[in-house]
């Protein structure tokens, strides 16, 4: 009698139970995910504020560009030979500061000479050889007193002779003789007059040229007419140059000049003493100035009207950079605002999410003035609509629980 045996079972079978059998419960956990158009279960949290009236200023957005406010090629005013220069491109300078000298020797010299000379007119008129007092009273003057002193002389004794000749002592011809001494000692006082004249405007000249010759020697050095920066440099040392010649450029770059354009349509709301902010390509901050300077026409070609505000500058700006200002044309005024951070633009289309009864709700909105943290609502939205702040990825629709509502941020973003 035979005995059947069972058939041998598979080796693999257990595995494969066991494997479907893992692999149905990760099925069973995994939850189901929402579709396009399906709410989300769990409700997001977000972060409200509400739409209020707040003040912000009107604002007139410009373009421009930074210039140096003073810029000048700086000449020596004599001729000579360059003996030093100082400065180098970039070099920060103040008022007064020596960036060249000439050789000296020459117009020290020609100074020594001027002093010689008028202590030699000084001294012909009876002064001290050194002083900087050149008046004097000319009749004082010694050869003045003595041409008086034989004139006056003269005088007496010619009414001495008339008086003797009246009486009969004495005879015509001494008479005659003293008229003629008397007339003679005139002559000699009212030349001597005339010399001491003529000495005291020499020594007036002697005085200008002294002055000259200081002066000359003064403009040997060159030196900064105000605080400013070297653009380039022009001469080199050793070199002879002649009066007028250019040494170097420097330019005067605080404050900046802020050159705007401001269209026609705009261009009376603009006056001096308006505040600008500015902000410079490739650099951060805001800089505030205020309008300077308006020009009285428009340009015939643009018809733009060029405006000019001076910004300090703390440093690091150039002149050439370009900015974007906008010009504070109207004091702050009430205005329904909304935070920047809340507005969407998605292809061109301005939106904001609203919660309603723990709902985000999608509504267009019309923006206007951006002034800070701030964006003034146009259309779209009423005070007290509260508006979700960042919100990301949120869509009409979904279900949200307001975690915070912040109220005014304090400023009007300024």
């Amino acid at each position: 009698m035979r005995v059947r045996s069972e058939p041998d079972r598979p080796r693999f079978a257990l595995p494969c139970l066991l494997a479907c059998a893992v692999m149905a419960g990760a099925c069973r956990r995994e939850a189901p995910a929402a579709g396009p158009g399906e709410r989300r279960a769990e409700p997001i949290p977000v972060t409200v504020e509400a739409a209020a009236l707040r003040p912000l200023e009107r604002t007139l957005p410009v373009l421009g560009t930074l210039q140096a406010n003073d810029r000048a090629s700086l000449s020596v005013r004599i001729t000579g030979r360059l003996r030093e220069l100082r400065v180098d491109v970039g070099s920060a300078v103040r008022t007064g500061d020596v960036l060249a000298t000439l050789e000296r020797r020459d117009f020290e010299l020609g100074l020594q000479q001027a002093a010689a000379q008028l202590a030699q007119a000084r001294a012909r008129l009876g002064l001290p050889l050194d002083g900087a007092d050149d008046a004097v009273e000319l009749s004082e003057v010694s050869f003045v007193r003595e041409a008086r002193a034989r004139f006056e002389e003269a005088q007496a004794n010619r009414e001495r002779v008339r008086r003797l000749r009246g009486e009969g002592i004495s005879s015509d011809s001494e008479l005659d003789r003293a008229e003629a001494e008397y007339a003679v000692t005139a002559n000699r006082y009212q030349d001597a007059l005339q010399d001491a004249r003529e000495r005291a405007a020499v020594l007036v000249q002697r005085r200008v040229e002294h002055e000259i010759a200081g002066q000359r020697l003064v403009d040997t050095e060159l030196r900064a007419p105000y605080d400013g920066i070297i653009q380039a440099r022009l001469a080199g040392t050793g070199e002879f140059i002649a009066a007028g010649t250019p040494v170097v450029s420097m330019v005067r770059i605080d404050p900046l000049r802020l050159r705007m354009e401001v269209p026609e349509r705009l261009a009376s709301q603009v006056r001096t003493g308006q505040v600008v902010r500015a902000s410079v390509a490739g650099e951060e901050g805001i800089h505030e100035g205020r309008v300077a300077r308006v020009s009285p026409a428009l340009d015939e070609r643009s018809r733009m009207l060029v405006v000019e505000a001076d910004l300090p500058n703390p440093g690091h700006l150039r002149p050439g950079a370009f900015a974007r200002a906008e010009v504070v044309v109207a004091d702050p005024t009430p205005v329904l605002t909304m935070p920047a951070d809340a507005l969407v633009t998605f292809a061109g289309t301005e939106k904001a999410l609203l919660v309603r009864s723990n709902v985000a709700h999608e509504v267009r909105v019309t923006v206007g003035r951006r002034q800070g943290p701030w964006v003034e609502v146009l259309e779209g939205l009423q005070p007290g609509a509260r508006v979700v702040r960042n919100p990301g990825g949120l869509q009409s629709g979904d279900p949200v629980r307001v975690t915070g509502e912040e109220g005014d941020m304090g400023s009007s973003g300024t």
